[in-house]
């Protein structure tokens, strides 16, 4: 390494060098003539007679004996056609549930009784690496012991070392590129909370790992990249980096366990004493292992003769996910539309697009007898179920009439029903999904302080998220 240091080699700003005249400091050290107001914005690409003067890749800040602070351009400002495309990997560190080291029996003191001696904990199926938690379920052999937790050793949050490591994993997938793009040329942001201890981190790197051997859906879920996960106790996004990484213009939501945080069928249920059945099914449908639409006609059936104002009574009860308005309010002052399309009820969906600011709101309805003003157990057959498939079909229809491109999108879900709407859209995020979704969605986050966290997927910093929040 050049410097040293493989994070030296990586990090966005560094610290100014003081070098020889073949530096940038050398290429300064004449006086300039112009005026100080001319110097505010100044970009510098100096040649000698025979080759040209190397400029670092990186923002340097020269500083002048007179204290003017000038801003140099790096090379990135100016990108050249040979580059490859960039990769940004958001990475999130679990804050909520930082590691502590567990004590080995074998490292016990012998004095201690057995009973007081601690135990290794039983083996378990991490939610996301797989189509069940219940390792009695496990079709396969029980999965490999996880690796040993670094973050307790070296911080909780993205520590620089973690950020190495991260690194030199990206680098290890790239033995396979030819030799002209095999080197790695990185940057990083910190997005909240300090550049000390980030939480969250921006990583764009190229180039990125040849498509023939590892294709971009490939590297999300590539094994090294999910023992990085566990090792460091976070969770990586991965994006393209393009235009419309950072400005998309439609967002689309489920309901249930994601823009809310109960089953809302389940609270009918529960109304009227006939939540366990209820909620099995619906468990199994959200993962999966039932038909959608026929597992709704199912627990709807078991709703006859429920008062027609429950939704009424429901609304005390339903509890909004933390940072679920806040995330709206940020979306909506960037321009995005917004809608929820919910395997729920239309009139607890039109409540909560009145609660959050949204646009449109696409839901079940269900079919109420006017004379004992109770439900009929039945759904309105002059509205389409809202299922998998209608919820990819009102994506894509938001998508045609308004003129926007697949990479203009989000959607953000949490059950089975939504698997070909998150693959649909440009960006789709399995929010503390069912294992199912994890494993199929594109991208997936479970580690997220509350749902704000979203907004960091466009490039957004923290100063910039109080600021679209300030009234």
């Amino acid at each position: 390494m050049s410097s040293g240091s493989f994070i030296d080699d990586h990090q966005q700003y560094k610290s100014i060098h003081t070098g020889p005249s073949s530096s940038i400091d050398g290429v300064l050290e004449a006086p300039f003539e112009q005026p100080a107001a001319s110097l505010s914005n100044l970009s510098i690409a100096a040649r000698s007679s025979q080759s040209p003067v190397a400029i670092p890749p990186s923002p340097s800040l020269i500083v002048k004996d007179s204290g003017i602070v000038h801003s140099i351009s790096h090379a990135d400002c100016i990108s050249s056609h040979e580059d490859p495309s960039k990769i940004i990997a958001t990475i999130f560190y679990n804050s909520a549930r930082p590691r502590h080291p567990q004590i080995h029996p074998d490292q016990v003191l012998p004095n201690l009784a057995p009973e007081d001696r601690p135990t290794l904990p039983p083996p378990t199926i991490v939610s996301g690496s797989a189509p069940t938690t219940d390792i009695s379920n496990y079709p396969l052999e029980p999965p490999p012991p996880d690796p040993e937790p670094l973050d307790h050793l070296y911080g909780p949050y993205v520590s620089q070392i973690c950020l190495t490591h991260f690194l030199s994993t990206i680098d290890s997938l790239l033995a396979h590129n030819p030799p002209a793009l095999r080197r790695l040329t990185s940057s990083h942001r910190c997005l909240s909370p300090s550049s000390t201890h980030p939480r969250i981190m921006e990583v764009s790197f190229s180039p990125p790992p040849n498509p023939k051997y590892l294709t971009f859906s490939d590297l999300c879920k590539h094994e090294s990249i999910y023992r990085f996960e566990r090792e460091w106790n976070c969770e990586v996004i991965f994006q393209r980096e393009t235009i419309f990484r950072r400005y998309k213009r439609l967002c689309v939501f489920d309901m249930d366990s994601t823009l809310i945080q109960q089953e809302v069928i389940d609270e009918i249920a529960a109304y009227i004493g006939v939540q366990k059945e209820v909620s099995a099914i619906t468990e199994r449908a959200m993962n999966g292992e039932l038909d959608f639409t026929a597992s709704l006609k199912a627990r709807v059936a078991l709703l006859k003769g429920v008062p027609s104002d429950v939704f009424e009574r429901l609304k005390p009860k339903i509890q909004i996910t933390p940072g679920a308005k806040e995330l709206c309010k940020v979306l909506k002052r960037l321009g995005f539309t917004l809608a929820v399309f919910s395997g729920g009820f239309q009139p607890l969906a039109d409540w909560l697009a009145a609660q959050l600011g949204l646009d449109h709101a696409f839901a079940n309805h269900l079919v109420s007898d006017p004379i004992t003003s109770t439900l009929t157990g039945e759904l309105d057959p002059a509205h389409p179920i809202v299922n998998a498939e209608h919820k990819q079909k009102l994506l894509l229809s938001f998508i045609a009439d308004m003129g926007l491109g697949v990479e203009q999108t989000m959607a953000v879900g949490d059950g089975a029903n939504d698997i070909p709407m998150l693959q649909a859209a440009g960006l789709g995020v399995a929010w503390k999904a069912k294992s199912k979704v994890q494993m199929e969605a594109p991208a997936r986050l479970n580690v997220a302080e509350s749902m704000l966290d979203l907004v960091y997927l466009l490039g957004l910093t923290e100063r910039e998220v109080e600021q679209l929040l300030m009234d």
